[in-house]
C-alpha cells in the first residue's frame, strides 16, 4: 500500500507542468517523511543538486548545515528534516544567477506534503521567496529587514538569508546575522531534534 507521501510524488513527477523537467529524467528533489521535526523551505535546486539528484548537494548546502549545527546524515535524514524548496526541480539559468521558482508551484503542493508531518516543530525559511510565500502579510519590505527581526516569528518559525556563497558582501555588512541569528537558530534546531 502507498503511502499518501508515495502517492503526491507520483502525482508531481506526472503533471502536466513537470513535463519539461521528465523529458530531461529530472526527479522532484525535495525530500519528507511523515517523521520529520525541522521543514526546511528553500527556493528550488541548484544545477549541481539538481543533477545529482541531492538537495542542498553544493557549498551553499554546506554552509546551511555549518549554521543549523547538524552533520550530513541528520541533515539529510527525512524523519528529522523535510527539505521542501519552492520549487521541486532546478529553474534554469537567468540572466544574473537561476531563474526563480515558479510561481504556482508551491501553492499547488506544499500543503498537501505539510499536512503529512504531523511532529514538524520548527520551519526554516531561507531566502526571500520562502519568506515572501510563508510569511504573507508578515514580511518586512526587505529581507534584510525579515531575517533581522527574527524573533518576530520565533519560536516556530525563522528566517534566513540564503547561504550562497555570493552573498558574503551581505554577510560582510551585517554581522549581527552570525552573531545573533545563528545562535539561535541551532538552538532552535537542537531543541526540535531533542528525544529523536
Amino acid at each position: 500500500m502507498r503511502s499518501t507521501l508515495d502517492r503526491i510524488r507520483a502525482e508531481i513527477v506526472a503533471h502536466e507542468s513537470n513535463a519539461w523537467a521528465r523529458d530531461l529524467g529530472y526527479e522532484p528533489l525535495y525530500a519528507a517523511a511523515p517523521g520529520a521535526r525541522i521543514a526546511l523551505i528553500g527556493q528550488a535546486p541548484g544545477r549541481k543538486a539538481q543533477e545529482s539528484g541531492i538537495p542542498w548537494n553544493d557549498a551553499s548546502g554546506v554552509r546551511l548545515r555549518s549554521w543549523l549545527g547538524v552533520d550530513d546524515v541528520q541533515f539529510y535524514d527525512p524523519n528529522l528534516f523535510a527539505i521542501i524548496p519552492m520549487d521541486f526541480y532546478y529553474p534554469g539559468k537567468g540572466a544574473s544567477g537561476d531563474l526563480p521558482p515558479r510561481k504556482d508551484f508551491a501553492g499547488r503542493w506544499h500543503q498537501r506534503i505539510l499536512a503529512e508531518l504531523p511532529d514538524l516543530r520548527l520551519t526554516v525559511l531561507v531566502g526571500g521567496y520562502a519568506q515572501k510565500y510563508y510569511l504573507a502579510g508578515r514580511a518586512k519590505p526587505t529581507l534584510t529587514e525579515t531575517v533581522r527581526a527574527y524573533a518576530e516569528y520565533l519560536p516556530f518559525t525563522i528566517p534566513l538569508v540564503h547561504p550562497s556563497p555570493l552573498n558574503f558582501r551581505w554577510q560582510t555588512k551585517n554581522p549581527w546575522f552570525e552573531e545573533e541569528v545563528v545562535p539561535a537558530l541551532r538552538s532552535l534546531v537542537a531543541e526540535a531534534l531533542a528525544g529523536t
